[in-house]
């Protein structure tokens, strides 16, 4: 097959490698790492734990952005004993901003399993480890590799853009079967006597050099050992096909005090979308029924809240997920009577907000709401 004029090899994982001088890529990729590498708080040590939690949080986030959480998060929970026995709100509240929340519900729920089955120390083997509840083939590869020096490939995005190009790799990397070939492809490449450095050059080449749009060739380490380079079809690899277009969705939500001042906040269900977050009340609205009105049916029949509401909106929230977008109108209004609270349902004082994790789109809800008061 054709891409950009050059004969793409065919799927056969020995064939991708056969052509590399294996041993002169090792060397200059790690070279360049020990050189260039970025002083990062996750690599001053090798300890499994936080080689976890860096990873989970690095997943479709940017360095840049996880570095104060992750230092955060390690001040609060600075062993896998104190993030399993923490209580899930103050967990949620930590990661409050990155996102994916599922992500962080899934590494508590792992810990609690380690702490309980393995004595507080991560297990050390692709069996064992793989069965933990959130972690795939590339966490565990990174714990593996980084922390415990197993010659296990980490095949994330990065790694898959870069292997593409280097060895010539014409698959669609948004399939999941991709990931089988470039992991085939890495077992072959890695060095049993520093198989950490070998995974982390290649996530950072990724990051730094070999980017998705206009690549550093230049000043890439392993140019010479690159087959897109040669062939000059760097801009054409990695075949990645497009995802479906995102759902849109029309919501309202409310800002509502009662008669003591207080705001009330509900918990999301414990399964789904933004599972156990907290928020302002918030609906489906449509373009017939008036968006006030919908609310404020809603809280009749959902809570038997009376609620006045504002006609008009005072901010509007744009948020993207991965699979759809919130389109969200946010009215103001006031709780006319007593609010019967519960375990998911709470009136609380502004000052109290800040104890209570919000996904992005409602924190930006309150921070417009404040301006507007």
């Amino acid at each position: 097959m054709l891409v950009g004029g050059f004969t793409v090899k065919k799927n056969i994982p020995d064939d991708y490698t056969k052509d590399l001088d294996i041993q002169a890529f090792q060397h200059d990729l790690i070279s360049w790492f020990e050189r260039e590498q970025r002083e990062l708080p996750w690599r001053r040590d090798h300890d499994p734990y936080k080689v976890w939690v860096s990873e989970i949080m690095l997943q479709q986030t940017r360095v840049d952005t996880v570095i104060p959480y992750f230092q955060r998060f390690m001040e609060q929970f600075p062993t896998l004993e104190a993030l399993a026995e923490a209580d899930e709100d103050q967990v949620l509240k930590a990661w409050e901003g990155l996102g994916y929340y599922s992500r962080v519900r899934n590494l508590h729920s792992a810990v609690k399993e380690v702490q309980a089955h393995y004595g507080g120390t991560v297990p050390d083997t692709p069996e064992k480890i793989t069965k933990l509840k959130g972690v795939g083939p590339y966490t565990a590869g990174a714990i593996l590799s980084i922390a415990y020096g197993l010659p296990e490939p980490a095949v994330d995005g990065n790694v898959m853009r870069v292997l593409s190009r280097i060895l010539l790799i014409e698959e669609d990397i948004a399939r999941p079967s991709a990931r089988k070939i470039f992991e085939a492809a890495v077992r072959r490449m890695i060095p049993d006597d520093n198989p950490s450095f070998f995974n982390q050059a290649l996530m950072e080449l990724g990051a730094l050099v070999c980017t998705p749009k206009s690549p550093a060739c230049l000043l890439c380490p392993v140019r010479e050992h690159c087959g897109a380079f040669a062939e000059g079809v760097t801009a054409e690899l990695p075949i990645k096909s497009k995802n479906k277009k995102q759902k849109q969705h029309q919501l309202a939500a409310a800002v509502l005090k009662d008669e003591d001042g207080k705001i009330l906040i509900h918990k999301r269900p414990n399964e789904g979308l933004l599972a156990n977050m907290w928020e302002f009340i918030q609906v489906e609205a449509g373009a017939i029924i008036p968006a006030e009105k919908v609310l404020a049916d809603f809280l009749a029949e959902d809570y038997g809240i009376t609620a006045e509401i504002e006609p008009s909106y005072f901010t509007e929230i744009h948020h993207v997920f991965t699979h759809l977008i919130w389109d969200i109108h946010v009215y103001a209004g006031m709780i006319k009577g007593s609010v019967e609270e519960t375990d998911s349902l709470k009136c609380v004082r502004a000052d109290e907000m800040d104890q209570f994790a919000f996904p992005v789109s409602h924190q930006k809800i309150w921070k417009a709401y404040q301006g507007k008061s």
